[in-house]
Parts: structure tokens; sequence; C-alpha cells
């Protein structure tokens, strides 16, 4: 029995393109890929029949002769029930499409059940050649990505702490030690001697590096709590920390978590600043409109998305040669209401 559909429009290809905006399929090919060789005047006729007819690249035939497949991956490996309250991945996706805007490349967006789960995205991804390079988030010591990711042959460009080491893609690099020096010296210079820090996953490379920041500032005085991103993790860590020899401060890796542990700190009736600062690495507009508001690290992580895209970018150009890792937007501190000199 036939089972195909005898009235299913048939495919548009290159050379319906170029016949219907009079040019060769070889013109077609470089506008749809975003490469030079036409001008833009022609480039804007092919796109806009390409448009109208609805066009869609053939993956199979793309795979075939080794063409890009014009979309980058981003998996990220957080529980997808708490993803969409951090508003630092809705800044970070955004920027990510914006800067592969001007090339059309669109991203592809997984979320991971796991480490392992991440890892067997890249493989699904690289056998089907779905994605032309990947951005990698969350770096950690020994990280398993990086050798599959280079064993698979898949361009990545990482989100990480510091410049790319030897065997280890590109990065985008934000200095977490300095940040992290920054954000405790400041409670230090206030007069905080008990200082706690909650953070998330223990594994992360930003975590370690946060964690040396604060026995640097505070030495044996201060505590760390590693929870996980989840607001219910931070908050229970919260009402450990405030029950027992309470902290004059605390700090959290994101601004979520200091919501949830500012929440605790108020049913409990714990004053702040007045009884316990509170701070965080991340900030957002949420951290502004709670009250007290949240003093923060303040970064661009728009900026940060985009240029990670940008680089992965210049990394497909390179082929097998490596770009240089490149800064990302310096985080500055923004003090606000949650923070005050320890009561005495």
């Amino acid at each position: 029995m036939n089972s195909s559909n005898p009235t299913a429009r048939p495919r548009v290809t290159i050379a319906d393109i170029a016949k219907q905006a009079g040019v060769s399929p070889g013109a077609v090919s470089f506008a749809l890929n975003g490469r030079p060789g036409v001008s833009e005047a022609t480039r804007e006729r092919i796109l806009a029949v390409a448009r109208a007819n609805n066009w869609q690249p053939n993956t199979a035939a793309r795979a075939l002769v080794g063409a890009r497949a014009g979309v980058v991956g981003l998996a990220i490996n957080r529980p997808a029930r708490t993803l969409g309250s951090e508003a630092f991945f809705a800044d970070l996706i955004s920027g990510v499409q914006a800067g592969l805007a001007p090339t059309r490349t669109a991203t592809h967006l997984r979320i991971a059940a796991g480490l392992d789960d991440e890892l067997q995205i890249y493989r699904e991804w690289s056998s089907s050649q779905q994605v032309d390079g990947v951005v990698v988030i969350d770096p950690r010591d020994d990280d398993p990505r990086f050798p599959l990711l280079a064993e698979l042959g898949l361009p990545a460009i990482v989100l990480g702490s510091h410049p790319a080491g030897p065997d280890s893609p590109a990065a985008v690099w934000i200095d977490d030690t300095a940040t992290a020096d920054t954000l405790f010296a400041y409670l230090a210079a206030l007069g905080h001697d008990r200082i706690a820090y909650v953070s998330g996953p223990a594994e992360f490379e930003h975590t370690a590096l946060r964690c040396a920041a604060l026995q640097r500032v505070a030495g044996d005085a201060g505590t760390w709590t590693a929870t996980g991103y989840a607001p219910a993790a931070a908050a229970a860590a919260t009402r450990t920390l405030l029950s027992s020899e309470r902290p004059t401060a605390i700090v959290y890796d994101n601004d979520v978590m200091a919501v949830a542990g500012l929440r605790v700190a108020q049913e409990m009736g714990v004053a702040v600043p007045a009884d316990v600062s509170i701070a965080s690495f991340d900030d957002s507009v949420m951290a502004s409109l709670v009250h007290p508001s949240l003093t923060a690290m303040t970064r661009d992580t728009f900026e940060l998305g985009a240029l990670a895209a940008s680089t992965l970018l210049a990394q497909l150009d390179a082929g097998a040669e490596p770009v240089p890792s490149i800064p990302g937007p310096t985080p500055a501190l923004t003090v606000r209401e949650s923070t005050a000199p320890p009561a005495r």
C-alpha cells in the first residue's frame, strides 16, 4: 500500500530558488549560508524567495557534502523545573542568539538530566551532524566533556573562569577569583568576620575559586555549604545557618538562591541587614525589586552570550586552528540595602 500523500507540496530545492531569483545555484548557496560572493541586494532577493517558499535545508544532503548545519548547540545541565526561574539563562540564551543572528545561525537548546546525559547529547549531535559546534558552560576539574568533544571533532567554546588550558577549547572567561575577592573583601571591610557561602554544585570550577577567596578573606570563620541551585535547597541551608552559630553575612551563588535565603530570614524574624547581611554573585531585576534589595555582583550576561556565539563562529571559520580565549564582561559590585556593618 502506498502511504505517500499525492497532494503534498514538492520540496523546494536550491535550483528552484535560483530559477525564481534569476541567479545561479552557487549564488543561492552563498546567500543561504551567509558567505561572501554575492552582493547584498542579491542576497536579500534570494533570502526573500527562500522565505516565500518556506525553504528548509536538506539535512541529509548537507551531511553528505560536509556543509554547515547553520545551528549551534547549547546543552544546559539544570533541572528543567527550576531553569525558568534563573534570569542568567534567559539573558545568556538571548545573547547567544543575538551573536548568531548576523549569520542566520540558529540555537539548538537541550536540557540535560545530568553529566552523562549531556555527554550523550554531544554524541547524538555529532553523529547526526545536527550542530556545527557547541557552547559549554560550568567547566569542572578534569572535565570529561573536553576530551569527548575533541574525540568527536565537535568545535566548542567554553564559558569559564580563566583562559583555556592546552587541552581545552577556547574560553570566553570571567575572572571568578577577582569577582569573589571583590565581594568577600567588601563584606570584610564592613566588619563581617563570620561569612557563610551557599553554593551550587561543589564540582564546578567557579565554586572552588569562590571557596578559595572566602578562605583568604575569612579564614576558619568562613563556612561553605553546597546545595545545588534549587531555591528549596538554598532555603534549607539558610535555616540551618540561622539556627546555630549565626553568620554575620551569607553569600549565595545566584539571585534566586539569595531571595530564598532572604525569605527564610524574614520568616525566622532575623532582620536583614541588621542581624545578617545577604549578597549574591548574580544580579538581575529580581534582586533590585525585593525588599531589602540585594547587594550583588552585576555582569552583562547578554554580552557574555553574544561573545560566546561570535567566538564560536570564529572557531568554525578557523577550522582546526584554535582561536584565542577572550575575556568577558567584568562584573561590578552593586551595593544595595541587604548589606551593612554587623551589629556589635
